[in-house]
């Protein structure tokens, strides 16, 4: 597809580790049991649940509009993401993020290539923090062993302090470029690289947050989108359980996240759906392996359903194919112009 994604042994890499883990779900599974739960499930609540999925894409499309202080409309802004998230979907590396920041610089706003793929930053960091904190309030109000309930609360702080950090060295980026000499002295390992640059890079992707009111607007926008997709994850079990349970929902939606947190798999086929089965069988929820295994199904391919369709339709609204986009990101990782301007070297 993308032709700067030559790198096969990558591709090959991901769809291994898809279809092995493919095969041991499969193994553990009975297959007359599987399509029972699918064939009982109540799917009336799927409807509810994609509506929510897809209002949180519409609050991650703010969230983003508003890291660009609002230089992108909010149409194109949503649009945009869901070509990245169904480029992401099926290429690893998250290519998708490049063709975000190609299709936000076509056209009358003209964002500029590197101050998108500089928001990328901010909105990894800030997703991450919601899901240690998800994770840290679903630890500590659940029914779980004191000892999980202590690593949640750990980590939850650990997030919380780590983000503050991150917003103080954002603030004062001599104080950043000091810590750096001082681990630049004590391992000399870090002088083949060129760390001041690539640190200028991070702090850059960072300013957002040196702006209270930016700073409050992502964190809000970033509160609903996962509250929604909460909410949503909460009404799926529905389909397959007699009752929801909101701790393993918080812990469900971070298990899958954080299994494809590295974008090697394809389409995170296999680790999507394993992940959340060891949360549903570690908290002892519904009558069966199998029982969990059709709700992880079920759960990534609405997921991807929605990525899908969204996706497509934003190609159409953005009135470019698959092939030209495939050029226009091939041209900026390569250095050269994009509709008349030189956007350097991004890849």
């Amino acid at each position: 597809m993308f032709g700067f994604v030559k790198r096969w042994r990558v591709g090959l890499l991901g769809a291994t580790i898809s279809v092995l883990v493919g095969i041991f779900v499969a193994s553990e599974i009975n297959f007359e049991l599987l399509g029972n739960a699918l064939k009982t499930a109540d799917f009336i609540y799927l409807l509810p649940g994609v509506v929510l999925l897809v209002a949180g894409l519409v609050a991650r499309a703010f969230r983003w509009r508003f890291l660009l202080t609002g230089d992108l409309p909010v149409g194109r802004a949503f649009h945009i993401m869901n070509i990245a998230y169904l480029v992401n979907g099926v290429l690893p590396l998250r290519i998708g993020e490049l063709a975000r920041a190609y299709l936000a610089s076509r056209g009358e706003a003209s964002i500029p290539i590197i101050r998108s793929l500089s928001t990328v930053i901010v909105e990894r960091l800030l997703d991450v923090l919601a899901i240690v904190v998800m994770v840290a309030v679903a630890l500590m109000s659940g029914p779980v062993p004191d000892e999980l309930r202590a690593t949640g609360v750990f980590f939850g702080l650990i997030g919380c302090f780590g983000f503050l950090f991150l917003v103080v060295v954002a603030r004062h980026r001599n104080l950043a470029h000091g810590l750096l000499s001082f681990f630049v002295q004590r391992l000399p390992v870090l002088r083949r690289f060129d760390s001041t640059t690539w640190l200028n890079h991070f702090l850059d992707g960072l300013l957002p947050l040196t702006q209270i009111r930016t700073l409050l607007g992502t964190i809000i926008w970033t509160t609903i989108s996962w509250g929604l997709s909460a909410t949503a994850g909460y009404i799926l079990m529905l389909m397959f359980y007699d009752r929801a349970d909101w701790v393993a929902t918080c812990l469900y939606i971070a298990a899958a996240s954080f299994a494809i947190a590295v974008p090697i798999t394809l389409g995170n086929l296999g680790v999507y759906e394993a992940s959340i089965v060891l949360v549903l069988m570690a908290l002892d929820i519904g009558e069966s392996e199998t029982q969990a295994v059709a709700f992880a199904i079920v759960v990534h391919a609405t997921n991807v359903g929605i990525n899908v369709v969204t996706g497509i339709i934003g190609f159409i609204a953005e009135g470019i194919t698959l092939g030209q986009l495939s050029q226009g990101v091939q041209k900026m990782t390569e250095g050269k112009t994009v509709e008349g301007k030189e956007v350097g070297e991004y890849a």
